[in-house]
C-alpha cells in the first residue's frame, strides 16, 4: 500500500531533497507540494493524503495554524512537523494543534521516510533523539489558560503508563519499567486513547503533561 504524501515547506530547496529521497521509496509518493500553510490545507482537502509533512514558519497562515485546520477538518491525514529544533519555539504548540509528530531537518532521510511510514499507519511519533528534550523545552509551555484535563476512569495502572509515555519511553522501555509484556503495554495504550479521546501517543505526552503527571525538570 502507497503512502501518499503531501510536502509543505516554503523552501524549494527542502522539497526537492524530500522528493528526491521519497522518489527512491517504493511505498511513498508525493503528490502535492505547498509553499503556504494555505496551500498545504487546501491541499488536504482536495487530495486528502495519507502523511502532511509540514514546516513551521511559512508566509501567511503558519504550520501551526495549518496543522490546526487539517486536524479539525475532513481530510484524514496526518500531519508530521519538520523543522529546526534549535530554532522553533512554536513545536508544542504544533503538537497541541493536532500534529501526529515532530522531526527535526537534520534527521537522516531515511530516518525521515521511516517516520512517515510510522504515522501513516496511525501512530504518533517523535524524533527519538530529541524527544526528552522537546519534553523538558515545551512542556511547560501550555496555551493561554488550559483546562486541565481529567483523567476520571484512569486506573492506576493506566496512569503509571501515562506517566512513562509523557516521559518519552518507548513500548518495549515502559514494559521494562513495569515488569510486563509489550502486548500488555498495547493493550494499556489502546484503552488510553479511547478513554482520553487522544489522536495518537503525541497528544498522550501533551495530556500527561498537562494533567501533571510529568514535570519539567530544573
Amino acid at each position: 500500500m502507497t503512502v501518499r504524501v503531501v510536502l509543505a515547506d516554503d523552501q524549494p530547496l527542502v522539497r526537492t531533497a524530500l522528493q528526491m529521497v521519497i522518489t527512491d521509496a517504493p511505498d511513498i509518493e508525493v503528490v502535492g507540494e505547498a509553499g503556504t500553510g494555505a496551500e498545504a490545507v487546501e491541499l488536504a482537502r482536495s487530495l486528502d493524503p495519507d502523511v502532511v509533512v509540514m514546516d513551521i514558519r511559512m508566509p501567511g497562515m503558519d504550520g501551526i495554524e495549518a496543522t490546526r485546520q487539517i486536524a479539525a477538518g475532513p481530510s484524514s491525514a496526518h500531519v508530521v512537523v519538520l523543522t529546526t529544533f534549535d530554532d522553533d519555539d512554536y513545536v508544542y504548540g504544533a503538537l497541541r494543534a493536532g500534529a501526529a509528530g515532530f522531526l527535526v531537518k537534520d534527521m537522516a532521510l531515511d530516518d525521515i521516510l521511516a517516520a512517515i511510514r510510522v504515522v501513516a499507519a496511525g501512530d504518533g511519533l517523535i524524533a527519538p533523539s530529541v524527544t526528552r528534550r522537546l519534553i523538558e523545552e515545551f512542556a511547560g509551555r501550555p496555551a493561554p489558560a488550559p483546562e486541565r484535563p481529567t483523567l476520571d476512569g484512569v486506573t492506576e495502572r493506566e496512569h503509571e503508563v501515562l506517566t512513562l509515555v509523557g516521559r518519552g519511553l518507548s513500548n518495549a522501555e515502559i514494559a521494562a519499567e513495569l515488569v510486563i509484556s509489550v502486548a500488555t503495554v498495547k493493550s494499556y495504550m489502546t484503552r488510553l486513547l479511547t478513554k482520553l479521546d487522544a489522536r495518537d501517543r503525541v497528544q498522550l505526552v501533551i495530556i500527561a503533561y498537562e494533567a501533571g503527571l510529568v514535570r519539567v525538570r530544573g
